[in-house]
């Protein structure tokens, strides 16, 4: 017999913690809204799995590896069994390793409480176990949501957002996903639990007050419209998208900050809602779960150009974006593709030639969730859907560890931002999908 537990707490920083997100230095200056962390648990009578989403930019694997066994031991359940994705946020604290000296340290201490607070959350998620009488699966598409961040410009080349109604822009160079997902579990005695997946990058609002961006209305819209429920939201393999399509009028489309993002939140859950008559039982019992190691190759970048990106980049940590890299200065590229690149260098040169990243999956039933530690491309996400058989593949970003970008063999021909900045060679991302198509295919198995 399945028992689920839900639960939500609140991890908002104090003010004054740095923010994470983008090429410049940004401290929290107050709350638009909460930051949560929630909690879904799941027990078969010999496994017990913690699937949890929380609301910040990423923790990276070192992190981690901390974090996860805490909360195991909290939830009494394996380190193998706790899978922690962030929904990505960019307005909210960035997740430092106690001991960090590089970068964004000053959170070091928020860092060190939110390691015993998800533990919390896990615990509170055991203690409201109730038995599942039922669990569905329906889809929707959210249109107008997730766009393709990167465009064919008219002279052949490649540009990451490249400015509003650009009249260069020829196409954009990939599909967006526009597929929701919802998991639907019925408890006996206890509120509906509802797990929505949809994928896009929560770079909406900005600024320096926090709020979780979109994803807390895809949550306050789906409890509000499915009585006696709670939700959780998992964000799937965004790392090529946007949140708007550049080429559109932005005054006449709802283009940017807090309205976009409640618009956003609103078409995700709806999108699933309007289906939820239509959703189709499937088994739900029996849990397993599975990790994979792959070996990478960094991307270091070429001797000769090392020195000048390691100085760049420490004129970046020490005066920011601006200071570092006036506009005025910068020939062609965007002022991130070029500190990325110069970030991605220095930050590789002491590195090994090679990466161990953890690629981990939960599955429950006939539903699995396939983890990816960072920023896969859309068409990661779309590729591990099709290659499963599962009647319900929930992707996600930025879980079980946060490593950086991870784009197409096709974004390193075509160059641009997310190529430069990636830590990783071409043919990384197509690697991540042969090796989740693979645990996820031998836990079916089991």
């Amino acid at each position: 017999m399945l028992k689920v537990g839900f639960a939500r707490v609140d991890i908002t920083p104090p003010l004054g913690v740095s923010v994470a997100g983008y090429f410049e230095k940004r401290f929290a200056k107050g709350v638009r809204d909460p930051l949560y962390a929630t909690a879904v648990v799941f027990d078969d009578g010999i496994r017990r799995a913690v699937v949890m989403s929380v609301d910040v930019i990423g923790m990276n694997m070192e992190f981690m590896s901390v974090l996860r066994p805490a909360i195991a031991k909290k939830a009494g359940a394996e380190t193998a069994g706790v899978f922690v994705a962030c929904t990505h946020t960019h307005v909210g604290p960035t997740i430092t390793n106690k001991d960090s000296t590089v970068g964004n340290f000053e959170n070091a201490q928020y860092s060190e409480w939110l390691i015993g607070r998800l533990a919390d959350a896990a615990l509170l998620a055991v203690s409201d176990l109730a038995e599942a009488i039922s669990c569905k699966v329906t889809r929707g598409e959210a249109k107008g949501v997730s766009f393709i961040r990167r465009f064919r410009m008219k002279d052949g080349s490649a540009r990451t957002n490249p400015g509003w109604q650009n009249p260069d822009i020829a196409h954009p160079l990939s599909q967006a996903d526009e597929e929701s997902q919802l998991l639907i579990i019925k408890r006996k005695d206890a509120p509906e639990i509802g797990i929505v997946n949809f994928q896009v990058h929560p770079d909406v609002i900005g600024g320096e007050e926090l709020p979780p961006d979109y994803p807390k209305f895809v949550r306050d819209t789906y409890e509000l419209n499915v009585p006696n429920s709670r939700c959780m939201y998992i964000n799937g393999t965004q790392g090529d998208s946007n949140h708007v399509d550049v080429r559109l009028n932005p005054k006449e489309d709802c283009a940017v900050g807090y309205e976009r993002a409640r618009y956003m939140g609103k078409k995700i859950a709806m999108s699933v809602i309007s289906n939820y008559e239509l959703a189709k039982e499937i088994q739900c019992d029996k849990i397993s779960y599975a990790e994979k190691i792959i070996s990478v190759k960094y991307n270091k970048g070429d001797p000769e150009e090392v020195p000048a990106a390691v100085e760049l980049a420490k004129r970046y940590y020490e005066l920011g974006a601006e200071g570092a890299l006036p506009l005025a200065s910068i020939p062609g590229k965007s002022r991130s593709e070029i500190l990325g690149r110069a970030v991605r260098i220095e930050s590789l040169v002491s590195k090994p030639d090679n990466k161990e990243l953890i690629l981990t999956a939960v599955a429950i039933g006939n539903v699995v969730f396939a983890g990816f530690p960072g920023e896969p491309f859309t068409e990661v996400g779309i590729k591990v859907k099709q290659n499963s058989p599962f009647a319900l593949t929930i992707p996600a970003c930025c879980a079980n560890g946060y490593e950086g970008y991870y784009p197409m063999q096709s974004a390193f021909d075509e160059k641009g931002y997310e190529a430069s900045t990636s830590r990783y060679v071409a043919g990384t991302a197509e690697k991540l999908i042969e090796a989740s198509s693979e645990i996820i295919k031998a836990l079916k198995k089991l």
